[in-house]
């Protein structure tokens, strides 16, 4: 029992040395020169290379999806960002070509004027139980801008000029109540006069002074007169939506909604000057007219 006990360990750390010397000098050895021991030696490790090999195809393979897992997730997370990234790029060039095609249509409505005309930014709206002003900033220094001077927009009359300081200048509506504009129906030439209602919660107008016999529907386009040079002539003003023929009496009475969506004014331009023949131009109602119906 000494003996082994003596000899216990230098035996082990032998057999672990010789065990894999052996396995491995079979292993190395081509088929015709294996003996009966290495054939031995080759049936019994055969099983534990076998084992070995796939723990470690499984191991290799579980720490290649890790890596790969995290490689995709921080793919996924740059995919995102850039992702993100392009979609506001888009927003800003959605948002310039949107701005683009307004100005586009405000230069092409500037150039078919025959007027005089300066280009303003609207920077803020402002509505009071008296008012519906949008003040706006002019894109370049103009002395000459004063009240009543016409407002237009790509989609028609804003309103007028109601006050002038500086670079800045606050625009009565035409839903205002003080405001007032002669227009004609496009359809069927019928005169009227659209006037602001005031009301704080909608945009809209009442056309006045429409006779009894004029054929006015809803839908109809009502534009500017031209009379009294105030306005350029064929405008858009409003829009009718709602018509009540009255049986008696000499007017009818007509809703309308103005073309131009105040909400979202942007670019506006101010007539400077109508030509040679325009006048002071303030514009006046048009006189009751006799009726000429029953």
């Amino acid at each position: 029992m000494d003996f082994l006990r003596r000899y216990r360990d230098p035996f082990i750390v032998v057999v672990l040395l010789a065990v894999p010397f052996f396995f491995l000098r079979a292993n190395i050895r081509k088929p015709q020169e294996l003996n009966a021991f290495d054939s031995a030696i080759i049936r019994i490790s055969t099983p534990f290379q076998y084992a070995a090999s796939l723990l470690a195809r499984g191991i290799s393979s579980l720490v290649s999806d890790y890596v790969y897992l995290v490689d995709v997730k921080r793919d996924n997370r740059q995919l995102a960002y850039d992702n993100a990234v392009l979609h506001e790029r888009v927003r800003h060039l959605e948002q310039a070509e949107a701005e683009n095609v307004r100005l586009k249509k405000l230069l092409g409505l500037r150039e078919s004027l025959p007027v005089d005309v300066v280009s303003a930014h609207v920077v803020s709206k402002d509505t009071t139980e008296f008012f519906r002003v949008a003040r706006v900033t002019l894109d370049r220094s103009a002395r000459n801008i004063r009240p009543n001077m016409p407002v237009l927009s790509v989609d028609g009359v804003v309103g007028t000029v109601h006050r002038v300081a500086g670079e800045t200048v606050d625009v009565q509506l035409t839903v205002d109540s003080g405001s007032g504009i002669d227009v004609v129906v496009e359809r069927t030439g019928a005169r009227g006069f659209v006037r602001g209602t005031g009301d704080r919660n909608h945009y809209s107008c009442r056309v006045e002074y429409v006779q009894r016999t004029d054929e006015v529907d809803e839908g109809d386009l009502l534009i500017t007169s031209g009379v009294g040079k105030r306005f350029p002539k064929g405008i858009p003003v409003a829009r009718v939506t709602k018509v009540v023929r009255k049986e008696f009496g000499i007017y009818q009475s007509v809703e309308a909604t103005p073309v131009v969506d105040m909400s979202r004014l942007d670019n506006v331009l101010i007539v400077t000057s109508m030509g040679p023949d325009d006048s002071e131009g303030t514009g006046t109602e048009p006189k009751p007219a006799a009726p000429s119906g029953p």
